[in-house]
């Protein structure tokens, strides 16, 4: 729009004045973007979206599902184990002796710590999963970014999140997934196939 209002006033003093050499500012600023970006000195940038709707995010997506599916189906059959074996012991309890239940009783409890405490860590390890992905997803990301900015003439690209009011065309959330998708795809490395 300052762009727009600047060319026609320059256009304006012109017909006051008589002819002015060399293209109204409008045109000749005009002619160092592109066409299809944004013309903001701010962009915007939504990252939870821009990873979970990328070839790479949804990939990504898929796996953790698919371990954390596996987990839990292992976390069901071991509670049945455990709810079993312990039935098994109550069953006992009458005739056993006090020490000797309270025996199994503490070493059935301290199996069933121990096997919390792997699932735990399990279950850190697929969320540490999901985080390294996402990590490496953005180091990856960076040059594409960065060539937008360029190409925008731009000065930054923000959190839009962080961002208390910004037009809408200074999101470039859809542009930056349209083309990590283009340079990354969804992640996988095809170099193994290679001889």
């Amino acid at each position: 729009m300052v762009l727009l209002s600047a060319g026609l006033a320059h256009a304006q003093e012109a017909s006051d004045e008589g002819p002015r050499p060399g293209p109204p500012l409008a045109l000749a600023t005009a002619s160092n973007y592109q066409l299809g970006l944004p013309q903001s000195g701010i962009l915007t940038i939504q990252p939870d979206r821009l990873f979970s709707q990328s070839a790479f995010g949804r990939r990504v997506e898929r796996e953790i599902e698919a371990e954390g599916a596996v987990l839990t189906a292992e976390n069901r059959r071991i509670e049945a184990e455990l709810r079993a074996e312990e039935l098994e012991l109550t069953k006992r309890r009458a005739e056993m002796e006090p020490d000797a239940f309270r025996a199994l009783a503490d070493a059935f409890d301290q199996k069933v710590q121990e096997t919390r405490r792997r699932q735990d860590q399990k279950l850190r390890e697929i969320n540490q999963m999901g985080e390294e992905a996402r990590r490496e997803f953005l180091n990856a990301s960076l040059p594409v970014l960065q060539q937008i900015l360029a190409e925008t003439g731009a000065g930054a690209i923000l959190d839009h999140s962080s961002v208390f009011l910004s037009a809408e065309a200074a999101d470039i959330t859809g542009l930056a997934i349209s083309r990590i998708d283009e340079v990354l795809g969804d992640g996988v490395d095809t170099d193994e196939d290679a001889p």
